[in-house]
């Protein structure tokens, strides 16, 4: 990794106009309609009182494939995404003109045998009075690109996942078509669809993007804890503990805490944590 190329890099901000079709192909990608919550999940597919899911954020303005450029110097195959956090100010309009700025805010260099951690920003603004409505930062560990030196703070770590009975449990089925859906928000990373790529990275077939089960684990919660409340949501915040893949079943487990639900998710068929610190806090 070429640590000044990357401190020396100015993002262009975009400007995206999105519709209701886009809010509402982003839910169904996501499987909202599915039995047995079609009807609370007509708020996210359907034209009538629409509402936007608030992790619609993490798709919206996607900074396109920035980090092939070879003077990043990025090994992109040994890139994993590890963790997302997004803090909301204002709910997310079903529709709307928005402008997207885009920053890397922090590099964690943990030495040449392990790797680095990247922390990628965007921030949506409104774009017609310019106020801000969330900050989406994901992290990055970039396997192959440790011993490059590091700058700015990052974030404190997530909080553990507690132990002990959860006080909500559910399950959600990821279609076999996920991914072909999910891609068509923006992120057409071939890993997602291309198994001769999905092979080349360590894995046997494709992978669903990282984004589109944090989405489902959003959607879960926001239909079953919030009753589809999208603006109690003030923050969202997960780690990737591994990938999951089409055609699985999602245990999504979740506790209850003053001002905020904690939740992991389990891919039930393998017994493997795919989603560990979730936590959503709550306004």
């Amino acid at each position: 990794m070429n640590l000044d190329a990357l401190l020396a890099h100015k993002f262009e901000a975009k400007t995206v106009t999105y519709d209701e079709r886009d809010t509402m192909l982003y839910a169904l990608s996501l499987g909202a309609g599915s039995s047995p919550h079609e009807e609370v999940d007509l708020n996210f597919v359907y034209e009538k009182n629409l509402l936007a899911l608030p992790t619609i954020s993490a798709a919206l303005a996607h900074p396109g494939a920035w980090m092939t450029d070879p003077k990043f110097d990025i090994n992109l195959v040994k890139l994993l995404h590890v963790e997302q956090r997004t803090r909301f100010y204002q709910a997310i309009a079903p529709s709307g003109t928005i402008k997207a700025e885009y920053r890397v805010s922090a590099i964690v260099d943990k030495g040449a045998a392990k790797g680095a951690l990247m922390y990628f920003d965007k921030d949506l603004y409104n774009a017609i009075n310019n106020e801000l409505l969330c900050t989406v930062k994901s992290c990055y560990l970039l396997r192959d690109d440790g011993g490059c030196g590091e700058f700015g703070t990052p974030p404190a770590p997530l909080a553990p996942t507690p132990s002990g009975t959860p006080d909500y449990v559910d399950e959600h089925k990821i279609d076999d078509r996920a991914a072909l859906f999910y891609r068509l928000n923006g992120d057409r990373n071939p890993l997602h669809i291309d198994p001769a790529i999905a092979q080349k990275a360590g894995f046997a077939k494709p992978i669903i993007h990282g984004l589109c089960v944090y989405g489902i684990c959003g959607l879960t919660l926001t239909r079953q804890i919030l009753n589809a409340d999208v603006s109690r949501m003030a923050s969202l915040a997960l780690r990737f503990s591994a990938p999951a893949y089409p055609g699985e079943t999602l245990l999504i487990e979740a506790w209850q805490l003053e001002g905020g639900i904690t939740f992991r998710a389990t891919a039930k068929e393998r017994n493997q944590v795919v989603i560990n610190n979730g936590f959503i806090d709550l306004n």
